[in-house]
């Protein structure tokens, strides 16, 4: 896709295109918020003919270069779907754009663990997931494990935030580190889907706040900071992605539309704190034992 593309309005959130600059910009982004959860990224022009294909050991790699009817080097590599010719990367004409990211520590040294998203999407073109369709679906979350204890619920609203600025609706898993258990962080990878439309808010994204009426006080500070006029989101963005070497990574409608979001979001969080009171709603952060989540009939 070229920067100034939008999704097309007739595909489904799992049809979309996975976008090398959201990468770019949702770290950018994840540091902003001052989350840090996404590895760092960065862009960089590739050649992958002496870059890549010339230099790869890995031979089922290789066999999947050839030369399109245009004369531009392509490939599809290996995975478990969107592999093949249809869906190949082309140079122009061997010159592509990537995000390259550097997932420190190794997984030799951490491993991590994958957990099922609960408010992950059915995936299907018919049906609903349960959150969809049941109003109080947070407080059946709030209730099972890892949500019932620790940052967890908490660390999942951060997220949702983070997706909602993004405009990502493909978070059905995320991963933590394994060595710590539950007294750890959510890590903020595969944002790919993520600033596909400018001219769209989802807020079905936006479900599990909402749901849950929940918040880091962290989180609220920083989001009211971002608001104001002098550290307004889309200008410190802006500003960042200037750095990269791909630049510019976003367009100035993507950029608008963090600014509407999140006062989008503000707005819900309003609500929320009018509905339940600001203790109720905005929680100091804790981490591991000493943080404990209200049950659900908690006022």
């Amino acid at each position: 896709q070229t920067r100034e593309q939008e999704t097309p309005p007739d595909f489904f959130y799992f049809s979309d295109f996975e976008r090398h600059n959201a990468e770019i910009a949702a770290f950018h982004l994840d540091r902003i918020l001052d989350f840090r959860r996404v590895p760092p990224v960065a862009g960089r022009l590739v050649n992958m003919t002496s870059e890549i294909r010339d230099v790869t050991r890995d031979k089922k790699l290789w066999r999947t270069f050839f030369i399109s009817p245009a004369n531009n080097v392509c490939f599809y590599g290996e995975c478990s779907y969107y592999c093949s010719t249809e869906h190949a990367l082309c140079g122009k004409p061997d010159q592509i754009e990537g995000s390259l990211a550097a997932f420190l520590p190794d997984l030799n040294l951490a491993k991590r663990k994958t957990w099922r998203n609960p408010w992950r999407r059915s995936y299907h073109k018919r049906k609903k997931a349960e959150w969809e369709v049941d109003p109080d679906y947070c407080d059946e979350v709030k209730q099972t494990p890892p949500y019932d204890r620790g940052t967890r619920l908490l660390d999942i609203m951060d997220m949702t935030i983070f997706d909602f600025l993004m405009g990502n609706m493909d978070r059905h898993h995320y991963e933590t580190f394994e060595k710590f258990g539950n007294d750890t962080f959510i890590i903020h990878l595969d944002n790919g889907r993520g600033f596909g439309k400018h001219s769209h808010d989802e807020l079905s994204i936006l479900v599990p706040l909402s749901q849950c009426c929940r918040v880091k006080k962290s989180t609220y500070l920083r989001l009211q900071l971002l608001a104001k006029e002098e550290y307004e989101l889309s200008s410190l963005m802006e500003e960042s992605l200037l750095r990269d070497r791909l630049s510019p990574i976003l367009i100035q409608p993507h950029l608008l539309a963090m600014d509407r979001r999140l006062r989008l979001v503000l707005q819900v969080l309003a609500g929320c704190i009018e509905k339940e009171g600001y203790n109720n709603v905005v929680e100091e952060d804790l981490s591991g034992d000493t943080a404990t989540h209200r049950g659900p009939g908690h006022r």
